[in-house]
């Protein structure tokens, strides 16, 4: 990412998913200036020791820096959406099946709701909705109805770990061998849960104007509808689709530029997650 950020000697950059520091460090290497945040707040303890005194850090949305960065205006920005890793790796998170822990899954696990609050309140209509709009779930009325009924059921406990909800779940959708049925699932609730989109959304407003000429914003998706507006407000930044005169000349001069970017051979090698990533650029030119 350094590479496509174009880091320079005592420019600024901006690490908007800071997570545990490894962009934000690796820009620092580079010499570039850093402020980031992050509001998971295990992440941000964990990048303010791995990055000392040669980083501005806030426990915020990412969404929250243009705010942030005031009057200042950065040399290239950086976000890595999605769940990292490390969290995915602790069961006390709540956003993996995989072990056993609470069915929480807010990546700041100091303000929101938890999924377990919200699932013991939502009617089937809404949670098939989110299952299918954010998971692309098939099954997502059938597991609406399951979770309901459960609920309805007086001598069954409530639902509040991460197992119990992968095994409601498995048992009205059939194991297919390629993933986890409660995959889409446990993507789909955290989404919503953390407004991942809507967050999208309003830093893609924001960020542009953020950006210093010659300085470049790159997004790092893993998921289709992130990636989808990723790719529509770059679209629209660059002038694609604009009005042309009747030559098919743009009838204005666009202010920003796309940057592309192929995947170099081999580089998911060592991060499986790296393989469902897609990276996109733009450049501010004027």
């Amino acid at each position: 990412m350094v590479e496509l950020l174009s880091v320079r000697e005592g420019g600024l950059y901006v690490d908007g998913t800071l997570g545990f520091g490894g962009h934000a460090s690796a820009i620092v290497a580079a010499g570039g200036r850093i402020v980031g945040c992050d509001r998971d707040p295990d992440a941000l303890a964990a990048s303010r020791q791995r990055l000392g005194d040669a980083a501005e850090l806030h426990h915020a949305r990412f969404s929250a820096l243009p705010a942030l960065l005031g009057a200042r205006r950065a040399d290239g920005i950086l976000l890595d959406l999605g769940v990292s890793s490390p969290q995915l790796d602790r069961p006390e998170r709540g956003f993996s099946f995989r072990g056993v822990g609470p069915l929480d899954m807010r990546m700041d696990p100091t303000s929101g709701q938890p999924a377990w609050e919200w699932l013991d309140r939502v009617d089937a209509t809404a949670l098939a909705d989110v299952l299918w709009r954010y998971g692309d779930e098939r099954r997502s009325r059938r597991i609406a109805r399951a979770l309901v009924e459960r609920r309805a059921e007086e001598d069954v406990e409530p639902l509040r770990t991460t197992r119990q909800l992968a095994e409601l779940v498995a048992s009205v959708v059939p194991a297919d061998g390629r993933i986890h049925p409660a995959t889409r699932t446990f993507q789909a609730i955290r989404i919503f849960i953390n407004d991942e989109l809507g967050e999208l959304e309003r830093a893609l407003a924001g960020f542009p104007a953020c950006l210093a000429p010659g300085g470049r914003l790159v997004v790092i998706s893993f998921h289709s509808l992130e990636d989808k507006a990723v790719k529509a407000r770059f679209r629209e930044l660059a002038g694609e689709g604009a009005a042309r005169d009747l030559y098919g000349n743009p009838m204005t001069t666009p202010d920003y530029r796309l940057v592309e970017r192929r995947p170099r051979k081999g580089q998911d090698d060592d991060n499986p997650r790296a393989r469902s990533a897609r990276v996109r650029a733009i450049e501010r030119i004027a």
